[in-house]
């Protein structure tokens, strides 16, 4: 790849005049070619999807940012997973929700939504929460949060998104 990018600079460099008609053509296209190679999004799209370890036949790949605590936001965010799984076959779609700042309401214990998180975690959907969110709320208010013991914690909630969305996850936000 340098040597190509050495090659085509060196045509870039050269006075027009001494140049074949085609030559800054060729030499133009070189450097589109080799900016294209290097950018960031070809690089994402290089890398290989890293599936769930409990979803090894995944073909498609969901993380879900709940950072809402509205009970429109909460029902959209249990919809997504529920349709989704109707939709694909539940092994052929790993589905995360990471939920931080208010969204983490929806993975407290006593949630309304309890039952439904439940539910979803039986038929592989990953709920995250962020550990920070839950001790910056301990830290100000003193009381400990009783949050749904089936929920995986993470230490930082956004951390985790950007981690998977690395891996090949597609993120959306409802």
């Amino acid at each position: 790849m340098r040597v190509m990018v050495r090659f085509t600079m060196r045509f870039l460099r050269a006075p027009v005049q001494r140049l074949r008609p085609g030559a800054v053509l060729l030499a133009a296209l070189f450097a589109v070619l080799a900016s294209l190679a290097l950018s960031p999004a070809a690089l994402a799209q290089s890398k290989p999807q890293a599936p769930l370890p409990d979803k090894p036949f995944a073909e498609h790949h969901l993380v879900i940012q709940l950072s809402d605590r509205t009970p429109a936001k909460q029902a959209l965010a249990l919809s997504v997973p529920y349709n989704l799984l109707k939709f694909y076959e539940p092994d052929k779609i790993s589905i995360v929700v990471v939920a931080f700042g208010p969204g983490i309401d929806l993975l407290r214990a006593k949630s309304p939504n309890r039952a439904k998180v439940d539910s979803l975690i039986s038929q592989g959907v990953e709920f995250d929460i962020c550990m920070n969110t839950v001790d910056t709320i301990e830290r100000e208010t003193g009381k400990k949060v009783d949050i749904n013991p089936k929920a995986v914690k993470v230490q930082v909630g956004v951390a985790r998104i950007l981690e998977l969305a690395e891996k090949g996850y597609t993120v959306v936000r409802p």
